[in-house]
């Protein structure tokens, strides 16, 4: 065993003699590849695990799992990846769209997925997030967030063959391919977990797995509990009476990064799903992939040096693969995982928790700040624009930026959770609680977009409130993303409480199985669908014909009016200037707010001259995308 010396230059050498061992040897276009990374990724590899006897064999290691990956990469995904290479900011486009959806609830199977593809392409899809389809434990399985095995497909949705197919339809069709990764955790009943337990050599260190209760208990001092309605803290207990960690459910144990095998054995996972076709892995609960005692085991620096050494790796091997970063977390941190070292793609939480906050309270404000001063992003990167996902609702504004405005942020959080979920008197909302903690009284909300924003309840705005919501996503920058079935006003799906594998999991409320009939009404603009659909895909078209709407600038506008959000898009000579309005009355803005604009615009999505000179109304959660010329 040999430890890694402080210069790369010293390893380059011997690491890639050992790989070669390995792997055999390398071709051109990797050798290529390893000359140029490999001095980006010693360094991390040094700071992460330089004090190991084995960190010179382990990172060989890693290199021939990715010689070795390379090697037997289809020619058609390398040929992806040149033309990658050529055009690095293909994400940014402003034809950009995303759809996600569960593979059985939207189709059935990886088959229905594939003979959708004629729909995703009528929709202008150029993106699909399929949500977890692994192998995983039968009944509760996270939604399939507790993963057996990475390499096989869930029986009931398909095979891994049927996957990589689907994603060479998907190319051809020009929809990117993406899955989850879930690599903070495996389910209990994964190979590496069922070997650690019975201590196998070589896996007896990938989980975090202790005698008794001395170390967990210091551990639990510092770091905060996740699913208090499945276990208290973050440790389980084995039935032979060790303790290991399991932040989220129990059956979900974290692996253990310090030890560089499991660092050598996900790359392997990830390296085989690029080469099946996959060309985005949400990188799922990245905060909470390192633990240091004493700390709360979130957002650490080792989850960065991890990320930046994964994507080094990747650059070998899979060079065209994306990592989108999942962290729900202070808006702080959330950007600190989006670089071109880290997470190219990046949710945006905080976009999304401050529109449905804008909503309720009929005030732009906290969403105007967080647009003006927490939306850039370093060059080349994207956010992905969304108004709800298959998770909860979770108000991760930051307590500071609510304090600017006089606003309590523990209170106000507690009356968004009661309006999302019905209890405020007036609330236009049908939403369900996640995950109430009696004891802090935390809780997250749950819903459809059409169920949170007053369809169901029969609300006359809901529709209108449905529209105006994906009008910022779609108009903010970066990828919006679609949860498949809101573009027809799906409602909540109370059955689940009927299931016991879901029952105690009300996320399944807003994870309803496809809604045949509302898509078979999409054309109806009598129906909810129908108006939800034709308007959505209205936006949709605008924003692909609109440049100023590709990347990721944003400047913010003020609209002078209380309930009105202003901000611009910037482009050639001309901007495109957003205006919503949050409020239940029409909202009258005066011509003066225009004075540093000629005084015709268009409107983008109508294709009408709109004449600014004498002000503007909007009406109740109405919106506008105006092409405007500025004037010196």
């Amino acid at each position: 065993m040999r430890r890694l010396s402080a210069d790369w230059r010293r390893d380059i050498d011997e690491i890639a003699r050992l790989a070669a061992e390995q792997s055999g040897p390398f071709d051109e276009d990797l050798a290529r590849r390893y000359a140029e990374h490999f001095p980006l990724l010693h360094p991390l590899f040094v700071e992460l695990y330089g004090d190991r006897d084995d960190g010179l064999d382990q990172l060989a290691a890693v290199i021939a799992e990715a010689a070795a990956s390379w090697g037997v990469r289809p020619r058609e995904l390398k040929l992806r990846d040149a033309a990658r290479e050529s055009d690095p900011g293909w994400y940014l486009s402003h034809r950009m769209l995303g759809g996600v959806c569960y593979v059985d609830r939207y189709a059935g199977s990886l088959a229905g997925v594939r003979d959708s593809i004629p729909y995703f392409q009528e929709l202008g899809l150029t993106y699909l997030h399929l949500m977890p389809l692994f192998e995983s434990p039968e009944g509760n399985s996270d939604g399939g967030y507790a993963v057996s095995s990475y390499r096989r497909v869930n029986p009931a949705l398909g095979t891994m063959e049927e996957l990589a197919a689907l994603a060479a339809d998907l190319r051809a069709a020009g929809i990117s391919l993406v899955v989850d990764f879930i690599f903070n955790h495996t389910s209990d009943e994964h190979e590496w977990a069922r070997q650690a337990v019975a201590g196998e050599p070589g896996y007896e260190d990938f989980y975090l797995i202790f005698p008794d209760r001395t170390m967990p208990d210091a551990y639990e001092r510092t770091v905060r509990e996740i699913f208090p309605d499945d276990h208290p803290g973050s440790f389980v207990q084995l039935p032979d009476g060790r303790w290991i960690w399991a932040t989220f459910y129990h059956f979900q144990w974290d692996l253990n990064y310090a030890n560089p095998a499991v660092f050598r054995a996900m790359t392997g996972e990830m390296l085989f799903l690029a080469n099946q076709g996959v060309e985005v892995l949400r990188m799922d609960a990245v905060a909470f992939i390192w633990k240091r005692l004493g700390t709360p085991s979130e957002s650490l620096p080792e989850a960065h040096l991890l990320l930046r050494a994964f994507n080094t790796v990747l650059r070998m091997a899979a060079p065209s693969l994306l990592f989108k970063s999942e962290a729900i977390v202070h808006p702080d941190e959330v950007i600190e995982y989006v670089s071109l070292e880290e997470c190219q793609l990046s949710y945006n939480p905080l976009q999304m928790a401050l529109t449905w906050e804008a909503l309720a309270t009929r005030d732009p404000r906290m969403l105007q700040q967080a647009l003006e001063r927490r939306h850039a992003l370093p060059p080349g990167t994207a956010w992905v624009n969304y108004v709800r996902s298959h998770d909860d609702i979770g108000w991760t504004y930051a307590d500071e930026d609510a304090a600017e405005f006089g606003i309590a942020a523990y209170s106000h959080r507690r009356f968004l959770n009661d309006f999302y979920v019905g209890r405020f008197p007036g609330s236009f909302a049908r939403g369900v609680p996640f995950q109430e903690n009696p004891k802090t009284g935390d809780a997250r909300v749950t819903g459809t977009t059409a169920s949170l924003a007053g369809v169901e309840a029969g609300d006359p705005a809901g529709i209108d409130r449905v529209l105006l919501a994906h009008s910022i996503a779609l108009s903010t920058g970066g990828i919006p993303l679609l949860y498949l079935g809101d573009e027809v006003a799906q409602l909540n799906d109370y059955s689940y409480a009927e299931d016991p594998a879901k029952a105690g999991d009300s996320r399944w409320v807003h994870r309803p199985a496809r809604p045949a009939d509302r898509y078979a009404e999409r054309a109806d603009a009598a129906t909810d669908a129908g108006r939800v659909y034709t308007g959505l895909t209205a936006l949709i078209r605008a924003r692909q014909e609109t440049p100023e709407f590709g990347g990721g600038t944003l400047v913010g506008f003020d609209a002078r009016h209380p309930s009105v959000l202003g901000y611009q898009r910037p482009g050639e000579g001309q901007v495109i200037l957003v205006l919503a309005n949050v409020g239940d009355a029409e909202a009258v803005i005066d011509a003066t707010t225009f004075g540093g604009f000629a005084p015709t615009a268009i409107d983008v999505v109508r294709g009408s001259d709109v004449d600014l000179a004498g002000g503007l109304v909007l009406p109740a959660h109405g919106f506008v995308w105006l092409r405007v010329t500025p004037v010196a």
